[in-house]
């Protein structure tokens, strides 16, 4: 027993010998960010469009994009967010069906009760819910099964 206690002494006096804080390698400042990245977050602003619709579409989106998500930031559980999939329903499908689609959506969203139970999920654990799953052609519906993890 007494050995053991010996050999215990020994062995955290040798790691402090051994592993030294040097006189040249000194505490140095670390730039630490507290930040979650944001890399769905790469918003266009611009008014860039063909047509009148297109352009409705953008100044909705851009409008949503100031007053609402810039300021809740990232809380939307669904990939991709609301704004998005807005402008993607109405660029697959017209302005109409897309802000249906985009309501539809947005109620979806506030409904906090067995979700998990409902939609397909991406890696970083938010919901998974294309346009392409609500389509009212059902030839080019996409239907993916909830609990599997998509790769988007």
């Amino acid at each position: 027993m007494i050995k053991a206690v010996y050999i215990f002494i020994f062995i955290n006096l040798l790691a402090g010998i051994a592993f030294p804080q040097t006189d040249w390698v000194k505490w140095g400042k670390a730039d630490i960010k507290y930040e979650k990245p944001d890399n769905f977050r790469h918003r266009d602003y611009s008014f860039e469009s063909e047509n009148v619709s297109g352009l409705v579409v953008k100044s909705a989106a851009n409008a949503y994009w100031y007053f609402f998500s810039e300021l809740d930031g990232d809380n939307c559980p669904f990939r991709p967010s609301c704004s998005a999939f807005f402008v993607e329903a109405s660029k697959e499908t017209n302005i109409v069906q897309g802000a249906l689609m985009f309501f539809d959506r947005f109620t979806r969203d506030f409904n906090l009760y067995k979700r998990y139970k409902r939609y397909p999920r991406v890696k970083d654990g938010h919901y998974y819910d294309p346009v392409a799953m609500y389509k009212l052609d059902k030839n080019e519906i996409n239907y993916i099964p909830p609990g599997v993890v998509v790769n988007k």
